[in-house]
């Protein structure tokens, strides 16, 4: 399984890139992996701004259906428009074409709870 170093990670396994205000936000190659085939994005758009730990949204496989939480509170910037066709990039790409959002940082201070790598890799085993 591949954990690149310079995301951080929750326990709900996903990923987060920080890059200045910005965050860009998907779920590991663990999380797809345990999902299976997935067939479905959905992001809630109504919902702009949430806080750490709120869903906002779901992923779909073939075999169940779970929400995804927001590692930081933000706003939701944008969401990735190739899913709504190709959600299956999801599970070729998890961390390049298949993010699923991109969120506008409210806490940094927030980031100080997620995991490196390292921490992630331990904790999925």
């Amino acid at each position: 399984m591949d954990f690149p170093e310079h995301l951080l990670y929750t326990k709900e396994h996903e990923w987060i890139n920080v890059e200045g205000d910005t965050a860009t936000i998907g779920i590991t190659d663990f999380a797809q992996g345990e999902l299976g085939d997935i067939v479905f994005v959905e992001v809630d758009p109504k919902r702009t701004t949430l806080d750490k730990d709120e869903v906002f949204g779901t992923i779909e496989a073939v075999k169940t259906v779970s929400d995804l939480f927001l590692p930081v509170t933000g706003s939701i910037l944008e969401v990735n428009p190739l899913l709504q066709n190709e959600p299956e990039l999801v599970n070729q790409v998890p961390y390049g074409e298949g993010w699923i959002i991109k969120l506008k940082i409210e806490n940094k201070e927030e980031l100080s709870q997620l995991m490196d790598a390292a921490a992630y890799a331990k904790m999925v085993g």
